[in-house]
């Protein structure tokens, strides 16, 4: 009997507990109030079948419980019995079930006259893209992709000139326009989402996947990934702004096509045919045989290994340098280094690829780094700086580190340098060059008090550290900026 009204208490507390709590569905901001209907609909079968089967298990204890003298019937079947379940189960289904359907069907049926966005993931950030004055969206692929294209698009596809890129974590939409959400992702499974739009897609890397919304209220919301994608799945978040037409057109009108940043990577500095190369190295898998570091691996490490002398297996010697780089990339049994088997197949870079992995390469020595500097103007602050920035958006580090001082994974670079941190063994530490250095580095070595240790170490070259560190001085407060400078 005991047993009996507890089930009873549970029953009415849970209904209780949803008349009563405050744990109800945000307002909604688009059309998709449907959608808000499909979820009542499903509560409330889902809701009577409980309360009917809890209700039974209750009246079952209490009608057969065991009392002297009587002893339960045996009962094998009872085909009524079981009619009535498979007939009132299969109408719950298909209630829970079609207006599902129905929704989803138009979920997906995009109106003729809907505005195209493209969104696209990467761990652990979004960016945009929207059509040019010609309304249509160019090609794209992954195979694309490359320093100045982290988007993917052909830049042989005329139609993808003029679209318009946003590679950061904010978009704007206009108010009471009919909006395509277009939905790729660059490397693992994530999900859009954003809760008062009702808008909610998975994101499924060589698919595109799509769905459309009409944003009916002007405001702020923000955009989630839905799918745990990694140790940073909790801080990818953007932020969607829905405003009037008019307010959204001259914001767009502000925002660089896929032409200008072509055109501005066309005449790219030395920082940047780094940051090329970087790319390249990464996209070829060129690290997984190359260490850059200096540790032992499967071909010769790319540490300090410009200018120096190598073994080659037949007993000479030769310099590294240009040349050497460029032929041993594509043609590398031409002169093989002793101690190191014949396993790396030939490459057909052209050469501006080249060009660039090699600026790499010489990045990672001191002599490269000198040649380097004596040969471009990265002494200019303003080239390490963009230089900086393109590393910190490549390497995902904004996805982790704010640039306007609010709370993510790791501190915020707005203000960051020249300040005092607290570490988490309590001791303080000012935030200046080599303190950077060591973060980047190891980043386990002193970490600041209030973040989780999550952050991978990382092994840039010396150009590659100090272009970073000059970013997050850029960042820095005006007070601590004009110290630094001051002689």
């Amino acid at each position: 009997m005991a047993i009996a009204i507890v089930l009873v208490l549970i029953v009415a507390a849970s209904v209780l507990f949803h008349l009563l709590a405050p744990w109800h569905l945000t307002p909604a901001a688009s059309n998709w109030g449907s959608i808000d209907t499909t979820l009542l609909i499903t509560l409330i079968i889902t809701g009577v079948f409980f309360i009917a089967i809890v209700g039974f298990m209750a009246l079952a204890i209490v009608r057969f419980r065991h009392r002297e003298g009587r002893r339960a019937a045996y009962e094998p079947e009872s085909r009524k019995l079981e009619w009535w379940l498979i007939v009132v189960t299969s109408i719950g289904i298909v209630g829970m079930l079609a207006p599902g359907l129905v929704v989803y069907n138009d979920f997906v049926q995009v109106p003729k006259d809907a505005y195209s966005l493209e969104v696209v993931a990467q761990q652990w950030r979004w960016a945009f893209r929207f059509p040019g004055q010609d309304g249509q969206l160019g090609r794209a692929n992954v195979k694309w992709v490359d320093a100045a294209n982290p988007l993917g698009l052909d830049r042989e596809d005329p139609a993808g000139q003029d679209d318009v890129l946003i590679k950061r974590n904010e978009v704007r939409l206009p108010l009471d326009r009919p909006v395509k959400v277009l939905l790729r992702s660059k490397d693992v499974l994530h999900n859009f989402y954003i809760p008062q739009i009702r808008g909610k897609m998975d994101m499924v890397p060589g698919m595109v996947s799509h769905f459309w919304f009409t944003p009916t209220v002007a405001g702020r919301y923000e955009i989630l990934c839905a799918e745990f994608c990694g140790v940073g799945h909790f801080n990818m978040r953007g932020m969607l702004f829905v405003e009037p037409e008019q307010a959204f057109d001259q914001w767009l009108a502000a925002q660089p096509t896929f032409a200008q940043t072509l055109a501005a990577a066309s005449k790219p500095s030395q920082g940047s045919l780094i940051e090329n190369g970087r790319q390249l190295a990464e996209s070829h898998g060129c690290r997984a045989c190359h260490s850059q570091d200096g540790s032992a691996s499967l071909g010769p490490g790319w540490k300090d290994l410009y200018g120096r002398e190598e073994k080659l297996v037949d007993g000479s010697s030769v310099p590294v340098d240009d040349a050497y780089l460029r032929e041993s990339i594509t043609d590398p049994k031409a002169r093989q280094v002793q101690g190191y088997p014949p396993v790396m197949v030939p490459y057909t870079f052209n050469q501006d690829e080249l060009a660039a992995l090699v600026a790499f390469i010489k990045s990672l020595s001191a002599a490269g780094q000198e040649e380097q500097g004596a040969a471009s103007p990265t002494g200019e602050p303003g080239d390490a700086t963009e230089q900086g920035q393109r590393l910190a958006e490549s390497l995902g580090c904004l996805a982790c580190h704010s640039l306007d001082g609010s709370k993510g994974v790791g501190p915020s670079w707005q203000g960051l340098y020249g300040k005092t941190e607290t570490l988490a063994d309590g001791s303080q530490v000012k935030v200046d060059d080599a303190y950077l250095r060591d973060s980047v580095l190891k980043p386990a070595d002193a970490l600041v008090k209030g973040y989780a240790p999550v952050m991978p170490a990382f092994t840039l070259g010396d150009q590659e550290l100090n272009a970073v560190i000059a970013f997050i001085k850029s960042r820095a407060n005006p007070d601590a900026a004009r110290q630094e400078q001051a002689p």
